[in-house]
C-alpha cells in the first residue's frame, strides 16, 4: 500500500522495534510517529518469541534494536533476523546508550547506530533513509556481480571450446 506525498507515491516505512524497556521503546515510537515525510507503520517485539510472532504477519523493511537487551541478546536477535527469509536483507540500526560500548558493526546486517541522547525524528529518518539506500546498493551490486559472473563463465566455456 502506498500513499501520496506531494503527488508522489511513497511506500510506507515498516519498522520493527526490538527492545526490553517499554519506556524507552515508547520514546522511539513517539519519534517515529513524528516523521512527516513518510508514513511509518510500527510493531514492537520484546524477545525472540514476540519477534517470531510479529514476523508471521508483519514484513518490516527496517529494524531498530535497543542495545539494552545486552550483548548476548543483541547477537541472538541479529542472528534470528539473519536466518529468517523475511528479514535477511532488512537493514538494522542499533540504539546505543553511549559511543564507548563495544560495537557490533562487524555484523553485515547492522548498518548503523543512533545514540539515544541524539534521538529525534530527523535523526531516525536520516538513518532509515541512509540504511535503505545502502542496502539497496548492496543488493544491486550483488545482483550485478551474479549476472556478470554467469556471463564470464559462459565466455570462458566458449573460449575453452574454441581452443579445444
Amino acid at each position: 500500500m502506498k500513499f501520496l506525498l506531494n503527488n508522489k507515491k511513497i511506500e510506507p516505512l515498516k519498522v520493527l522495534v526490538v527492545g526490553n524497556n517499554p519506556i524507552e521503546l515508547s520514546a522511539v515510537l513517539e519519534k517515529l510517529n513524528q516523521i512527516r515525510t513518510r508514513k511509518v507503520i510500527t510493531e514492537i517485539a520484546f524477545d525472540l518469541k514476540t519477534i517470531f510472532e510479529r514476523l508471521t504477519k508483519f514484513q518490516p523493511n527496517f529494524i531498530v534494536i535497543d542495545d539494552n537487551i545486552g550483548q548476548v541478546g543483541l547477537m541472538d536477535v541479529v542472528d534470528t533476523f539473519a536466518a529468517n527469509k523475511k528479514t535477511r536483507d532488512v537493514p538494522i540500526t542499533v540504539l546505543k546508550n553511549s559511543n564507548y560500548k563495544e560495537s557490533l558493526a562487524s555484523s553485515h546486517s547492522m548498518l548503523d547506530y543512533v545514540l539515544k541522547q541524539n534521538l529525534s525524528a530527523d535523526a531516525l529518518i536520516h538513518t532509515l533513509k541512509n540504511a535503505l539506500k545502502l542496502k539497496r546498493t548492496q543488493q544491486y551490486l550483488y545482483n550485478a556481480y551474479q549476472r556478470r559472473k554467469k556471463l564470464i563463465m559462459k565466455l570462458q566455456t566458449r573460449s575453452l571450446n574454441l581452443i579445444s
